[in-house]
């Protein structure tokens, strides 16, 4: 299984790009823990989480394909 990750704002320039591909990822946790061990910063700053455009709240399972979205706090004006 393949997913695809899109690091935005910060999140982004720690983790040196925009977007980023894991194999064999079955959860959202399981896909921080595999985040966090390659990218041990990003652990610092708060994000919400996207799944095909859906923010979401807590675990999920994920299938092949899935686009996933780690989004800093955004500010406007």
């Amino acid at each position: 299984m393949k997913v695809k990750i899109l690091f935005f704002g910060v999140l982004s320039e720690v983790a040196g790009t925009g977007i980023k591909f894991y194999d064999d990822v079955r959860t959202i946790e399981h896909l921080k823990l595999r985040i966090f061990d390659d990218y041990p910063e990003i652990i610092h700053y708060k994000f919400n989480v996207s799944v095909n455009n859906e923010f979401i709240n807590g675990d999920r399972e994920l299938e092949n394909g899935d686009e996933i979205a780690f989004l800093p706090p955004f500010a406007g004006g």
